[in-house]
């Protein structure tokens, strides 16, 4: 269901949002020490643009019955936002609420439009896929961010 998406994505925000604040303006501007690596800042802005890109993906599956696109060039998109020129607190506060905004449209979207389909390069898979593997990759990312293993 719609709404089991939301709530997930909505409880894994919640959740990981006091340890993203707990992070330092200083130790934002870090990275992990592998060469051309995105520092913290740059790796929540790729999640920011996560959510842009996959903001268009379900609304328009669920309007238009499906969805057609290209990817994107994630560090073409890191590199034009300048992420790690913005204040930390600004980017976690910005995430918090475009994925609360978020939670609240996949809560709205109809069950029966879950198994819509989405074609994203050569790839197709359903709306719901989409969804759930949104909040994987946001997981991934925030494990990285926040120091743990995956």
């Amino acid at each position: 269901m719609a709404s089991d998406l939301a709530i997930l994505l909505q409880d894994t925000i919640d959740r990981e949002l006091p340890s993203l604040l707990a992070i330092t303006e200083e130790v934002s501007n870090t990275n992990d020490g592998r060469p051309g690596a995105w520092t913290k800042k740059q790796e929540l802005g790729h999640l920011l643009d996560s959510a842009a890109n996959n903001h268009i993906r379900f609304v328009l599956a669920s309007l238009d019955g499906e969805f057609q696109g290209k990817g994107y060039a994630q560090d073409n998109w890191v590199a034009l936002h300048a992420h790690g020129e913005l204040d930390w607190k600004f980017l976690v506060d910005f995430w918090h609420r475009f994925n609360t905004f978020l939670a609240h449209l996949i809560e709205r979207i109809p069950d029966g439009h879950m198994a819509n389909e989405c074609v994203i390069g050569t790839n197709a898979m359903t709306l719901r896929f989409v969804i759930e593997d949104y909040v994987r990759h946001m997981r991934h990312h925030l494990d990285h961010i926040l120091g743990r293993k995956a």
